[in-house]
């Protein structure tokens, strides 16, 4: 899961869709495309909205997306249109272009929809992008539970 920094949309979508696939079959990590927060805790407003939905996020660390990434992991997924970007410009062949895929094409297939990032927002964004990112996680966990069961 990648965002811009780590420490909003990503964490919250790593811990969604963690809570939703088994431990044993699947690792899910996130990562941001600056290395500005790298080592820090995702904000306190993700880490509100998760716990208010039954998750725990605090114990997360912020992460740099890296081209290496492409080898440790299946399936990258990405905020944003920009995100998106930044991630193919650092592939070096078509597979890896292939694992890269924006999170909302999971609810709105092709239409290439961005997670809005909540960071300068009020409380509310927040909520709305955990509402955006369980649904699509909950359609990603069934798609890769069926796939890999």
């Amino acid at each position: 899961m990648v965002c811009l920094g780590n420490i909003c949309r990503s964490p919250l979508a790593e811990g969604i869709l963690s809570s939703k696939l088994p431990k044993n079959k699947f690792i899910v990590q996130s990562a941001g495309t600056a290395d500005w927060h790298v080592g820090k805790s995702p904000d306190k407003r993700s880490v509100e909205v998760a716990k208010k939905n039954g998750l725990d996020i605090s114990n997360q660390k912020a992460a740099h997306f890296k081209p290496t990434d492409f080898e440790n992991y299946d399936y990258i997924f990405v905020m944003d249109n920009s995100n998106y970007i930044d991630v193919i410009n650092q592939t070096n062949n078509e597979n890896h272009k292939y694992k890269v895929n924006l999170i909302l094409n999971e609810l709105y297939p092709t239409e290439n929809m961005d997670i809005p990032d909540p960071y300068y927002g009020l409380q509310n964004g927040f909520e709305a992008v955990y509402k955006l990112l369980d649904d699509s996680c909950t359609v990603l966990a069934s798609k890769l539970s069926k796939i890999h069961s």
